[in-house]
């Protein structure tokens, strides 16, 4: 056997709607109680009952194993390309890792025709002598491969970690894709006109032309600052960013290790000029951001500082960057990816100095909006719950928390799979934050495989109502940190829309805007038209002649919108 693979929802609860109406089907395992060891295959390993369980009348003790794969195991049979929900409790009886804790996953593992293996983890959690029971789940869907056989296990930890595993079980998941339902309903709002014309205005000549100029939902892409104050491109970099994107995120400029490369020594000169091109054009900005938990991005300087010396030197930079930027920014990453490393808390051995980070921040700027932001808590599930709790910690502990940023950089060929996007979304929407989809980017050689995994991806946010705006990593294959593979748009002077970028653009600035024009014959003096919330014009056209002085403009939102339209001569 191969290793192991890798609130805002609440003001729109008549919302709990999202992307798919999820409908529970036949339980694939047999005896998921584990009231007795029947059914689960414990080859290699030891398996006995236990009395300590956390529903019915015993669990299942796992020891004796020898890899971290190892676990008790199940035949499964799967339909391939049908979706499934998976759950499992475990509990960490030894922690080897002296109260490090032990990774658990739960994981499908497939034998293909071909007689190729796969392993597929579908939910993973941190667990803790601590913590006692803890609960897995997660959805995924069946590869489309020709299946041979498939198997669920409950790998990760380390051979000599005893742990009970209990409460198993395996659904099949009936997915009805009802996404532009959906969006229909938490993106959009009513328009009410009502139209009175004088005697002599002939209805057959008379249109009503809705025009949507904005959109009010944040697309936004991650901005190269060294590349957009330059000519680069002869403009057209920034020239594509101001015209379809209404927020931006500046993808390194503003972190430590750009803006005090040495102790003392300032430069905003990079991200500065960028910031105010941006804001010129209307275009909305997230920090990111202040500090970075992983080792390699925290500035060679700053290794060296002793713990008095680190807590002077962030507390410094925070002062001296958000005053910077006091102002000019809407959001900030406060301490990037810190499920996955903890640099500054190990540092100053204290656990809860990232707690610290929010309160001064918040402190500095009570207005800018504060974030966690974190990676693999939506593509898959090897922290979704991790973050949920993290959240709910920060919220409780009132640091100034806004929002959750979820990461979102789907490997190559991988396809964005809606049915457990939307079951990480749904546990991460617990927290009761809004979510910010922050770097979204999807890879394929093939481009219209790239294309299906944007629509795929898009209309599962898109269609969430905890997510409150989506930013792309990256757009042209000049500049994308993952290359051609990921990019929208290609060519050394942007002349040409990959089919992605076709497909992306299209739902963006087509579907998901709204222009609607009637002719008031056909349509009566009171009608309604469902618009995207956003900006708006509407023109009254009279015999082909746009009559300017009946122009009005209005900004939709969540609630609708009455335009009252007198015609005369």
């Amino acid at each position: 056997m191969l290793p192991i693979g890798a609130v805002l929802v609440l003001a729109l609860a008549s919302a709990l709607i999202s992307l798919d109406s999820l409908i529970s089907g036949e339980e694939l395992l047999q005896n998921g109680g584990f009231e007795s060891t029947s059914y689960w295959d414990c080859s290699n390993i030891h398996c006995a009952l236990s009395n300590d369980k956390h529903s019915g009348h015993h669990s299942i003790e796992v020891s004796g194993r020898h890899e971290n794969y190892e676990s008790p195991t199940q035949n499964i049979h799967l339909t391939p390309g049908h979706s499934y929900h998976v759950s499992g409790w475990v509990k960490l009886l030894t922690d080897p890792a002296d109260q490090h804790g032990e990774l658990f996953h739960l994981e499908i593992g497939y034998t293909f025709q071909d007689g190729r293996h796969q392993y597929v983890s579908v939910a993973a959690r941190q667990v803790y002598l601590t913590d006692g029971w803890v609960h897995l789940s997660g959805g995924f869907t069946a590869s489309n491969t020709n299946i041979k056989a498939a198997r669920l296990y409950f790998p990760g930890p380390v051979p000599t970690a005893r742990f009970l595993v209990d409460e198993a079980s395996v659904t099949s998941v009936n997915v009805v894709n009802n996404s532009n339902v959906v969006i229909d309903k938490i993106r959009k709002s009513n328009i009410h006109i009502n139209v009175t014309t004088a005697s002599n205005i002939n209805k057959n000549d008379l249109r009503i032309h809705v025009l949507q100029t904005r959109k009010s939902f944040p697309f936004g892409v991650a901005v190269n600052a060294w590349r957009y104050d330059s000519n680069i491109a002869g403009g057209k970099y920034r020239d594509f960013i101001h015209k379809h994107f209404n927020w931006a995120t500046l993808a390194g400029s503003l972190r430590w290790n750009h803006v005090e490369p040495k102790r003392g020594v300032d430069d905003y000169s990079i991200p500065l000029p960028t910031i105010h091109g941006l804001r010129n054009h209307n275009i909305k900005i997230r920090g990111h951001n202040l500090v970075w938990s992983v080792p390699q991005w925290v500035p060679d300087w700053v290794q060296q500082l002793s713990s008095d010396d680190l807590r002077h030197a962030v507390k410094s930079h925070f002062i001296r960057t958000m005053n910077t930027t006091r102002g000019l920014l809407e959001h900030w990453d406060v301490n990037n990816e810190n499920l996955y490393s903890h640099w500054y808390q190990e540092r100053l051995n204290d656990p809860h100095y990232n707690l610290e980070l929010f309160r001064m921040a918040h402190q500095q700027d009570p207005h800018v909006k504060l974030f966690l932001n974190d990676v693999n808590v939506v593509i898959n599930s090897a922290r979704t719950k991790d973050y949920l709790d993290q959240a709910k910690e920060f919220k409780a502990a009132n640091v100034g928390l806004y929002g959750m940023g979820a990461e979102s950089h789907f490997g190559v060929d991988q396809e964005p799979d809606p049915a457990a996007i939307k079951d990480r979304l749904d546990i991460l929407a617990q927290a009761g934050v809004p979510i910010w989809i922050t770097e979204l980017d999807t890879q394929s050689a093939d481009e219209n495989k790239r294309a299906h995994y944007y629509e795929n991806a898009l209309r599962t946010f898109y269609g969430h109502p905890a997510v409150e705006g989506i930013i792309f990593w990256g757009f042209w294959d000049k500049l994308m940190w993952r290359g051609p593979r990921a990019a929208l748009v290609k060519g050394e002077n942007l002349e040409e829309l990959t089919a992605a970028g076709r497909r992306v653009f299209d739902l963006l600035e087509n579907q998901w805007m709204t222009d609607d024009t009637r002719v008031l014959s056909q349509t009566g003096s009171h009608y309604t038209v469902r618009g995207f919330h956003g900006d708006y014009e509407v023109h009254v056209i009279y015999k082909g002649h746009d009559l300017s002085n009946l122009k009005q403009t209005f900004t939709l939102g969540k609630n609708d919108h009455t335009l009252h339209i007198n015609v005369h001569t």
